[in-house]
């Protein structure tokens, strides 16, 4: 798994390595949001849901340890790598007993930074997902998506619309509740864009006798065709 599904939350204190990961992780098709400090860490996994967190253990204000201690404290599984260029054993053995998941220690090369962040990604997500109605199915392990099981084309954006109002289906949903599950953290989009990604995905998915009725005032609702 990588690609546009796979959502990085960086924290590293340290600039010029923060942004070399995240060009790394980017040329490796993941969307990354980086933070310098652990209470903004602890806010950003509060407000959006990311696949992975890469995590320095030395940071201003509260630590890495902290960091995953309130994670875990909150019933979060979100999958953590501590980043640490700390030598002492005890430090490993104390952010895998708070309950991170994998550990490098620096300098470490990008080609295994990028191996060990799929591999726990690939571990909390251990089944596909499967969602259908009607003639249209949704694979959200795969990020395929077929009509009468032709497989149609949609950017990254408009998938993730799509699996949002699966997952709603039958129920209706606002352009900002859209926004709010589609978005990265720290992005932002226009009520207008969500228009525009709605009436493309509502064309391709006609033929599979399901369209996205819109509810005046209200927001948008996936529902299947009567026949």
């Amino acid at each position: 798994m990588s690609g546009p599904d796979m959502h990085v939350l960086l924290v590293e204190d340290d600039l010029v390595l923060a942004d070399g990961i995240s060009r790394i992780l980017m040329g490796n098709g993941m969307v990354v949001d980086v933070v310098h400090n652990g209470l903004d860490a602890d806010r950003a996994l509060q407000s959006h849901a990311v696949s992975i967190m890469v995590l320095d253990i030395g940071l201003p204000g509260i630590d890495g340890f902290e960091v995953v201690r309130r994670l875990r404290a909150r019933n979060g599984d979100t999958p953590v790598l501590l980043l640490t260029a700390r030598d002492d054993v005890q430090d490993r053995v104390r952010g895998l007993e708070l309950g991170a998941d994998d550990y490098l220690v620096k300098p470490f090369a990008a080609p295994e930074l990028v191996a060990r962040i799929k591999a726990l990604v690939r571990r909390s997500n251990p089944r596909p997902v499967e969602m259908q109605l009607g003639g249209l199915q949704l694979d959200a392990f795969t990020r395929r998506a077929t009509v009468d099981g032709q497989i149609i084309e949609l950017s990254a954006r408009e998938w993730a619309v799509l699996e949002y109002l699966m997952q709603q289906a039958s129920r209706v949903v606002s352009k900002q509740q859209i926004i709010d599950a589609i978005l990265p953290w720290g992005e932002e989009v226009t009520l207008n864009a969500v228009e525009v990604y709605v009436s493309r995905i509502r064309a391709k998915i006609a033929s599979a006798g399901i369209t996205i009725k819109t509810i005046r005032g209200f927001g948008y609702m996936l529902e299947q065709v009567a026949q």
